[in-house]
């Protein structure tokens, strides 16, 4: 089968390789200088699979700058174009998606979508009747940063938000391509589709923010967090699974999945949403009332990225963080060597670690590093198991 696959950060990227295992891609994307990377199979992102995938020489993938070849070219159209937040209109900034699925339809006129973008819930209906047409499938994703692609090789559950002959043949294409023996296959409405996309994801932030709060507690009693993390989690009806306190709940897709679903709950009863939204916030002042109570001359925050082996930064939670303890007149430098600017939002970025190392009175660091032990009686952390 022939699939084009538009937008390529870590939901296109990791799909188009996943799918060239076995099927014929052209992957496109606006960004001339990704594409030329792309070309020379180096990956624009920190993915350990993905490395691994341009080193074969078995996948049948191709990338491009020419949107009307990849058009023509496609069975499929894939679209995973960022879909970012409007904080003032409480609700996703689609036009990425609608810009692709317009400019499509003007050149081939019987194109079938498959929207991997993540959009509001009752989105694609609405989209259907927008375009006129009914060949927009939306099928949601669930991976992580750093390890999208192991997620599309060993997914979760595969949803289809169509209940149909075609809806199957799309979960087959995923499912054939994976490496999981077996794969729950869940073929819904579209608006189903949308809401299991975003309740997921709030529940990761609700966990999220739970563990946090617990965290929250034990440090203002002078409580051993690790200890009550332990043993809430052997209860196996709550598990040791994502349990390790942050900073907060940042990346792509938390903040902006969990304003979307809230913003969808308007004239509908609810408290534990608006408290999801609310106890990150919360969070994130606590944090920032830690350092700041330790009268640091210069706070130095040891990386912008949240995840081991991450280069995405956008949205992350130290950035709240940063902006309180720079509200309080405190100097606050970055180390972070995936940027080559100077600055960071007026803060200052070293590039010399031990520089880093000594000019910090407090280094903050989101998890503790093996490259931070020699200073670590400097390092403020809330890492208690060592795990992203």
């Amino acid at each position: 089968m022939k699939i084009s696959v538009f937008g390529l950060g870590y939901v296109g990227l990791a799909n188009a390789l996943l799918l060239s295992q076995s099927e014929q891609v052209k992957a496109y994307d606006i960004v001339e200088e990704k594409v030329q990377m792309l070309q020379q199979r180096r990956s624009p992102l920190e993915d350990k699979e993905i490395h691994e995938f341009f080193r074969r020489d078995n996948l049948d993938i191709e990338f491009t700058n020419d949107f009307e070849d990849a058009v023509k070219f496609a069975d499929y159209l894939i679209i995973a174009t960022p879909t970012d937040y409007d904080e003032k209109k409480d609700y996703f900034n689609t036009t990425t998606v609608e810009d692709v699925i317009t400019k499509a339809l003007a050149i081939q006129s019987n194109a079938t979508f498959i929207v991997k973008s993540t959009v509001p819930v009752g989105y694609t209906e609405e989209a259907k009747v927008k375009f006129g047409t009914e060949n927009i499938i939306f099928s949601p994703e669930f991976l992580r940063e750093g390890n999208a692609l192991y997620d599309n090789l060993y997914p979760s559950r595969i949803v289809i938000g169509e209940d149909s002959a075609r809806g199957r043949e799309v979960a087959q294409l995923f499912k054939e391509n994976s490496l999981k023996q077996d794969v729950d296959i869940l073929l819904t409405h579209s608006t189903e589709a949308e809401a299991i996309k975003l309740f997921s994801n709030t529940y990761l932030a609700m966990r999220i923010a739970y563990f946090n709060e617990l965290d929250t507690y034990a440090e203002s009693r002078g409580l051993d967090t690790k200890e009550i993390i332990e043993g809430v989690s052997l209860d196996p009806r709550i598990g040791s699974h994502y349990n390790n306190p942050s900073f907060g709940y940042g990346g792509y897709c938390l903040p902006k999945d969990t304003k979307q679903l809230l913003a969808n709950y308007t004239e509908v009863p609810q408290n534990i949403m608006t408290a999801i939204v609310d106890a990150n916030r919360t969070r994130k002042d606590f944090v920032a009332e830690q350092i700041i109570a330790k009268n640091p001359e210069v706070v130095g925050i040891y990386r912008l990225t949240m995840k081991a082996n991450s280069d995405n930064f956008r949205q992350s939670a130290i950035q709240g963080i940063m902006k309180r303890i720079k509200a309080k007149g405190i100097e606050v430098v970055v180390y972070e060597p995936t940027l080559e600017v100077d600055d960071f939002f007026n803060s200052r970025i070293v590039k010399d670690f031990d520089e880093f190392k000594t000019i910090s009175s407090v280094i903050v660091s989101n998890r503790m590093e093996k490259e931070l032990q020699d200073v670590k009686e400097k390092v403020y952390t809330r890492d208690v198991f060592g795990t992203n």
